[in-house]
């Protein structure tokens, strides 16, 4: 059996691309782990295929392996990943530190099978201002933050960074309209009228009034309104001063309601910085809630279901999110748990060196931060009892149509297609995915369609499926338990032609016809076999029908809105050499449009200033189709 090692997290990468070793029948862990050392480094766990089952860390290679072999009983869950074990990889690292690093990359780039693991990939909201502009823009921010601009967050959700621009759109009147609005501005908009902006796009505020106020508001999103309201009250007394009155009266204001939000914020909270976790498992399902705190406000909660593999301890759960999270999301000075753990003071000596500031993780708190932490218990109790009620409901109607099509078991996959264009116009087909728990975002699909007629659905769904199920008879192919066609029995051949010539066999099909009306519930199941079921609203098996069909429906209708806005901003005078944006916008001004170009002679194009009679020709010809003279 072949051993790597690696002298750092550093070849991350290589490790994880390592070709599968050679196993033996039988795996001799005990043999394997006399031969490892007593340093730190991550371990993976490898089955007879070569798949990772799992990945871990350890201070000691030669003690945490050798844990696993020692004879000494297991939960459920690991004695089910030790029987499959059939080899073990193990990179060597010079520190914990390094070992948690990769440990992490690792579980994130192959979701081992036994591992815990967060699957909330939806990234954090910020409020970003838009240094180095003259006028910086402040505004809601989501993804990559490597535009220029300052990033002030994260926040649990969109709804408080929504909550605090309207504030600090209120007090400090700064703009929030796009670059190429701004940019051509004739007059101020109602923003400036109900005293929201300033209106820099036509000059009503100097740039160094405005700098002042974008500094002011980067004051209050860093917390520091002490800061804040001693500056303001200076410049205040400053304009007094110099009978500046009017501009004395609207600073003293905006002291005024500074100083009460400032008291407020000290009844909620100790004026600090910090994140409060919860985790609470029930019935093999946990909810990490995350309680965000900042400057002293709570800005909420979010709720995190992480995938636990048979985890049964919520500790190690939690452990698991703390590392996962954090080591993706900057995280503040104080992190509060509701646990003890095991060892979280490398992951915070890791915190504090990612994040460029000290990171204290703690779990025995008192006062309000003890309040904060039972207010996330509390939360994630909620949630997850609501979850649970969710997947209950869920597993009802997956039972209920199994019941109702005569299904020889539950279906684990359902994938459904739907087509959308406007009058043939950028035809875009959707498949989307759901298990025994609901909608999988990941597996979705979207299929730009071509090469057909415009608005022929048969063709457009024909060419959809089988660019989907072309690769099915390949060894690793995954197919759905039940396939869903957006359609009556004309869509629903489409789905039987295209899976006979491609010889996929043993894939259920379910046509969904509208209802006179299009009323909802009231859909005709068009089955394969030729039967038509109508089970009415009432019924859970449509209920899920439904859902699966609407997420197709909104899938495909976003894509397509899209791809036609994309073609639509598209000018087929932009495919022309020799036309640039200058001679385009001349061209349309002079004869009112593209319309009355393509009815122009050549004679009448060559007119225009700037275009030659060489050029007519060409525009002319490409207009129309004809091949250049």
């Amino acid at each position: 059996m072949s051993r790597k090692r690696r002298s750092s997290a550093s070849a991350a990468d290589q490790a994880a691309s390592a070709p599968a070793i050679d196993k033996p029948a039988d795996f001799d862990g005990r043999e394997f782990v006399r031969r490892l050392s007593d340093s730190p480094g991550v371990y993976r766990m490898l089955s007879a295929s070569g798949d990772i089952l799992y990945v871990g860390k350890a201070a000691s290679l030669k003690k945490r392996v050798g844990s696993y072999f020692s004879g000494r009983p297991h939960n459920l869950r690991i004695s089910r990943m030790i029987a499959q074990i059939a080899g073990i990889e193990v990179t060597v690292t010079r520190s914990e530190r390094e070992a948690l690093l990769l440990e992490d990359r690792l579980i994130k780039t192959h979701q081992p099978r036994y591992n815990v693991l967060l699957r909330d990939d939806k990234s954090f909201p910020y409020i970003r201002v838009t240094h180095p502009d003259t006028f910086p823009r402040l505004a809601f921010h989501r993804g990559s933050r490597s535009a220029p601009g300052r990033y002030f967050g994260p926040y649990p959700g969109a709804g408080p960074v929504r909550e605090a621009l309207n504030l600090l759109h209120r007090l400090f009147q700064l703009r929030s309209c796009e670059d190429s609005v701004f940019a051509n501005r004739s007059r101020p908009c109602l923003q400036y009228q109900i005293k929201r902006c300033s209106a820099p796009c036509v000059g009503l505020v100097s740039e160094s009034d405005y700098t002042a106020s974008v500094h002011r508001a980067e004051l209050f999103l860093d917390g520091r309104s002490t800061t804040l309201i001693d500056e303001l009250t200076a410049d205040m007394h400053a304009a007094s001063e110099e009978q500046r009155y009017e501009e004395a009266a609207r600073l003293r204001d905006l002291v005024v309601t500074l100083r009460g939000l400032t008291s407020r914020q000290y009844v909620e909270g100790d004026g600090g910085d910090l994140d409060a976790l919860a985790c609470v498992l029930r019935e093999g399902r946990a909810c990490v809630m995350l309680l965000v705190v900042r400057g002293g406000r709570s800005l909420g909660t979010r709720a995190f279901f992480p995938k636990t593999n048979g985890v049964e301890d919520a500790a190690e759960v939690l452990e698991a999110f703390l590392s996962q999270y954090y080591l993706s999301q900057p995280p503040p000075r104080d992190v509060l748990i509701d646990r003890k753990l095991e060892d979280v003071e490398t992951l915070a000596e890791v915190l504090r060196e990612t994040a460029g500031h000290k990171v204290a993780i703690r779990h025995s708190v008192r006062g309000e931060r003890a309040r904060h932490l039972e207010a996330a218990r509390h939360n994630a109790e909620l949630a997850l009892s609501s979850e649970l009620g969710s997947r209950e409901a869920q597993r009802a109607r997956v039972d209920a149509l199994t019941t109702l099509l005569g299904l020889e078991q539950a279906p684990q996959r359902i994938e459904c297609f739907d087509i959308s264009h406007t009058a043939g116009e950028a035809t875009v087909a959707s498949c989307v995915v759901f298990d025994g728990e609901g909608p999988v975002k990941s597996q979705y699909r979207r299929y730009n369609i071509s090469g057909i007629t415009g608005g022929d659905d048969y063709a457009a769904m024909h060419q959809a499926l089988t660019r989907r199920f072309r690769r099915a008879q390949e060894a690793d192919a995954v197919l759905p338990d039940l396939l869903l066609i957006d359609g009556g029995p004309g869509q629903l051949k489409q789905a039987r032609d295209v899976l006979s010539e491609l010889g996929v066999a043993g894939v259920p099909m379910l046509g969904v016809a509208k209802a006179e009306g299009r009323r909802p519930g009231h859909e005709t199941l068009v089955l394969d076999d030729g039967r038509r079921l109508r089970p009415g609203p009432d019924s859970p098996a449509i209920h899920l029908v439904q859902q699966v069909r609407d997420e197709a429906h909104r899938f495909a209708i976003s894509g397509h809105r899209g791809r036609r806005a994309k073609q639509r901003r598209h000018s087929v005078l932009e495919d022309i050499e020799g036309i640039g944006a200058r001679r385009r916008t001349s061209l349309l001004r002079h004869f009112g449009g593209l319309g009355g170009l393509k009815a122009a002679a050549v004679e009448d194009i060559a007119s225009v200033q700037g275009i030659s009679r060489k050029l007519a020709e060409r525009i002319y010809a490409t207009l129309h189709d004809a091949p250049g003279r």
